[in-house]
């Protein structure tokens, strides 16, 4: 125990050193609290195509960054939300969007909850169906039989 203790906090003390340093944060400094709402909005509409579970507002990936400084410099620039999003869609396609909007390229994307919610109802209700149903019995001789069997054990 006396030479495990040290061990552990050598290495410990190497793993902290050893570590990559803290992720940047940018900070973008709006003169109008209403245009800083809409980079906040629009920030956590766009998906992070690298992490793909996270937003650019959440996101520490290098393209996220790049992302919300664009967003930031359309929004200085002056274009509205739509003109931003179109910005992003027509580089990255719809995937960019948490919230992608409902046309024949994303039906599946769409309707695949509610496929996935009526396939297992139709099979829950097969399988109940089933259940509910009699099992098929053995004839009275083949029972017989067995009962003897069972019997000379």
């Amino acid at each position: 125990m006396k030479k495990i203790l040290p061990a552990a906090l050598w290495l410990c003390s190497q793993l902290a050193v050893a570590a990559p340093p803290a992720a940047q944060v940018e900070v973008y400094d709006f003169k109008d609290p209403v245009l800083e709402q809409r980079y906040q909005t629009l920030t956590e509409q766009l998906r992070c195509l690298v992490c793909q579970n996270q937003n650019i507002a959440d996101s520490h990936a290098e393209l996220a960054q790049d992302l919300r400084s664009k967003v930031h410099e359309l929004l200085i620039k002056g274009d509205n939300d739509e003109q931003i999003v179109k910005y992003m869609t027509d580089r990255y396609g719809d995937f960019v969007l948490y919230r992608p909007p409902f046309k024949i390229k994303t039906l599946l994307l769409w309707l695949a909850p509610a496929l996935a919610v009526l396939l297992g109802g139709f099979g829950f209700w097969r399988v109940m169906k089933n259940a509910r149903q009699p099992k098929e019995q053995l004839p009275e001789a083949e029972l017989k039989s067995i009962r003897n069997l069972l019997d000379k054990e």
